[in-house]
């Protein structure tokens, strides 16, 4: 069965770190585009970032473009979003997803999505 777990979220003040992570069971993460996505309350679900199958390609949304780094560790089947420098604006729960293709900063064509990690920024 396909299967993506997030963790790696949690509080943490204004200008602190965290690192997300979502682990795939069932299937190769190299073999997906992995796009980050959030959700705020109230709002609708947003793109955060997206790495190619490759690896080779990585992109993200202005919005954390400088502070948020995307990764892949293929021999653990997992990839990674390192936040930094985080912001009350980026409260929400972030959801990994496998899709075919990066567009930009989004994974498109989703076929797999996590359950989510609530991350919440504040002082």
């Amino acid at each position: 069965q396909l299967q993506l777990v997030e963790s790696g979220g949690g509080f943490v003040q204004p200008g602190g770190s965290l690192r997300l992570t979502c682990s795939a069971s069932g299937f190769t993460l190299n073999s997906a585009a992995i796009g980050w996505f959030r959700q705020a309350p109230g709002k609708e679900r947003e793109g955060v970032s997206c790495i190619s199958g490759s690896g080779g390609s990585t992109n993200y949304a202005d919005s954390v473009k400088g502070r948020f780094t995307i990764s892949r560790d293929t021999p653990k089947n997992t990839v990674y979003l390192q936040m930094n420098s985080l912001k009350p604006e980026d409260t929400a729960v972030y959801y990994c997803a496998a899709g075919y293709y990066c567009s930009g900063h989004v994974s498109k064509a989703v076929r797999n999505w996590g359950q989510g990690t609530q991350v919440t920024v504040s002082s």
